[in-house]
């Protein structure tokens, strides 16, 4: 079979799991994770249980894939090799916390949270694609 339709089919699979994992933690409700940020009100520590979960598959990732030559359908590793933090670094950041706020949502689950038909996370994805494309059009014609 051609390598495209297994790295599309190893892309696919990891999607679903994420997705379920996030439904299955109630990552999918803005305001689960509205109330994880809210530390002087009705503080809900659920979401530091998942990150802590994700922090630690990532690290058994990082650690099985040092010991590998190559991914298992590519050539070779894709990793950011870019370590400085630079001003576009910080206000990005600052707008993805921003945006995961106000709207309780990142990027997967709100991607994720389709599924649910809510117009609320609808409009939140509009919005994302919407900043996604302005960035990468103001962006590109600055480099």
């Amino acid at each position: 079979m051609n390598r495209d339709v297994y790295q599309f089919g190893a892309a696919l699979a990891s999607g679903i799991v994420f997705g379920f994992g996030l439904s299955l933690s109630g990552m999918l409700n803005p305001a689960r994770v509205q109330s994880f940020l809210d530390i002087l009100g009705s503080w809900d520590p659920s979401l530091a249980f998942v990150l802590g979960g994700a922090v630690v598959v990532a690290f058994i990732g990082v650690q099985v894939m040092k010991l590998m030559r190559h991914p298992a359908f590519d050539d070779t590793f894709h990793v950011p090799t870019i370590r400085r933090i630079d001003a576009p670094l910080v206000i990005g950041s600052a707008v993805f916390g921003l945006g995961w706020g106000i709207g309780g949502f990142c990027p997967g689950p709100a991607v994720a949270s389709l599924a649910l038909g809510l117009p609320r996370t609808v409009l939140f994805v509009i919005a994302m694609l919407v900043g996604m494309t302005l960035h990468d059009r103001l962006w590109s014609r600055r480099t």
